[in-house]
């Protein structure tokens, strides 16, 4: 059986997409021989925004100076297997569908989420295989989430937002601490910039563990100079070029990397890999080819997968710092996520939204509902039955603009996936 239809079966484990609970992580780790204790050196990274970036820089820069490095990160844009990387390589399907069966059948048909089905068939891969570093990615908060069952040889939380209410808390401080949950007694930490509310939460848990802590703003500072980056901690001065991943918000989570990097012993060519290097899709992404480049004609087409409020205002902050040019956005979004408030920013530095639904998401938000919100944000806003349709409505009134396709991450796999 494939593991497109493994997965799809495993959906069916319980009746909640998400659970936050680690009992039957525990349990179904401990049948399965409790992998989680023979991973290579575990590098843990929390946070609402910037986690995925920040861990493809890590890697980056790892795996210039030799080192072989496992990887996890959620969600996938195309196929599941971009979440499991082992020693560099994406998951074969072959190992994914023998992992995905021996986690099932170790689970005996007891209720489960697919992320912890998923997240264990990816720690038993990851114990398999040799490797020298392992990065995990938090799902969802820290505390309760299926990654949190090892004690990693670094901690890392990057900023922390209003985002997931439903599960983490409605305020800043009780989002901090949820993401704080990540960090375990003596592990040391690095700390990305933080709200003032979540900071205090953060180092108190530190203060309580005893956690040797390397925190933005007291232990290493980042800042763009005459175009270069500029690194500083207790070692000393790094003089890099600017992060290759679009936006100025990248500089601040290549100051989380290069901290990271730097308390791990890497040299100074593996942090300008780092910031030199990175792959890391839908985050501001240029599309330069495939049919829906295609049909921009003459257009700019970009992509990125951010969905919360602090996501609309790092994504306007980058439309900004471009060469001026007509920006038409083309949204689409879950009905989970504060829409109007991810849209807000992006109202002030574009000339139009066209909404679309997500294909094939049951839970995104309609056309009409993200229209509607995106018109109280400030957007003249209309509809399109489809990226491909709003993409050509667009090119054909305004030639030579640039397109923004944004507002999920299911999205952005959907238009990665029509656009080959």
């Amino acid at each position: 059986m494939t593991s497109d239809a493994i997965l799809a079966r495993l959906m069916g484990l319980h009746p909640k997409i998400i659970d936050l609970t680690l009992d039957r992580m525990w349990r179904v780790l401990d049948a399965l021989g409790n992998p989680q204790d023979n991973l290579p050196p575990v590098i843990h990274i929390a946070g609402t925004n910037g986690k995925g970036s920040t861990q493809a820089m890590i890697r980056a820069g790892l795996e210039s100076q030799g080192d072989r490095v496992h990887a996890y990160t959620s969600p996938h844009l195309a196929r599941f297997h971009e979440r499991i990387r082992l020693a560099g390589e994406l998951i074969s399907e072959d190992a994914l569908s023998d992992l995905l069966d021996e986690v099932e059948a170790a689970n005996g048909g007891q209720p489960i989420t697919f992320f912890e089905v998923t997240t264990a068939a990816a720690l038993l891969a990851f114990a398999r295989t040799p490797a020298d570093w392992t990065l995990l990615e938090v799902g969802l908060g820290g505390r309760l989430d299926a990654t949190n069952v090892m004690t990693p040889a670094l901690s890392i939380i990057a900023p922390v937002s209003i985002d997931h209410q439903q599960y983490l808390g409605e305020t800043l401080p009780e989002i901090a601490g949820e993401k704080a949950g990540i960090l375990k007694r003596l592990t040391p930490a690095v700390i990305g910039p933080q709200e003032e509310p979540a900071l205090d939460v953060i180092e108190d848990r530190l203060r309580a563990l005893g956690c040797p802590a390397l925190i933005h703003g007291q232990h290493w500072h980042v800042w763009e100079e005459r175009g270069r980056l500029v690194f500083q901690d207790e070692r000393g001065l790094l003089d890099l070029p600017l992060p290759s991943l679009p936006g100025p918000h990248q500089m601040q989570n290549a100051g989380i990397a290069l901290a990271a990097l730097r308390h791990l012993g890497a040299d100074e060519g593996a942090c300008e890999a780092a910031v030199t290097r990175p792959h890391w899709p839908a985050r501001m992404q240029r599309l330069r080819e495939g049919p829906l480049v295609r049909a921009a004609g003459g257009a700019e087409l970009w992509l990125d997968g951010g969905h919360n409020p602090a996501a609309g205002e790092v994504v306007a902050a980058t439309i900004a710092a471009m060469p001026v040019r007509d920006t038409h956005v083309i949204c689409g979004m879950l009905n989970t996520k504060d829409v109007a408030g991810f849209l807000r920013p992006l109202a002030g530095v574009a000339n139009s939204l066209t909404a679309v639904s997500i294909p094939g998401e049951a839970n995104t938000l309609s056309a009409d509902d993200t229209a509607a919100a995106a018109e109280k944000a400030g957007f003249a806003a209309g509809t399109a039955p489809s990226v491909m349709a709003a993409i050509e409505r667009i090119a054909e009134g305004a030639p030579g603009a640039r397109i923004l396709i944004c507002g999920s991450l299911y999205l952005a796999g959907r238009v990665l996936q029509e656009n080959g």
